[in-house]
């Protein structure tokens, strides 16, 4: 192999490796870490936008991924609503459903 042929060999090396770099660097880019405040942050959207419980008081708390639901709520079926949307965000790893049905 010669001089030349060894330097295309290695440009060509550097070129594929700063592409993976900045295809790696986009991909990461593109999520926000996942900590307790994003995850607070989705779990606050998520209910507020739920045509059945942006009405709600519902008390959202986050330490380490699980995500703790506390209040008053009118029925069963919206405690059973809230936890389940609640375990779609992205990130959550465990629901703590402390909601409890108004008298």
């Amino acid at each position: 192999m010669n001089a030349s042929s060894l330097i295309s060999v290695t440009s060509r090396s550097i070129a594929t490796a700063l592409l993976l770099a900045i295809v790696v660097a986009a991909v990461a880019a593109e999520k926000p870490p996942v900590n307790d405040n994003v995850i607070y942050d989705r779990v606050i959207r998520r209910l507020a936008n739920d045509r059945d419980l942006k009405t709600t008081a519902i008390e959202v708390s986050v330490k380490d991924r699980v995500v703790t639901l506390r209040g008053l709520i009118e029925a069963e079926k919206l405690r059973q609503r809230a936890e389940r949307v609640v375990q779609k965000v992205d990130g959550v790893k465990k629901v703590v459903n402390e909601l409890r049905i108004r008298p």
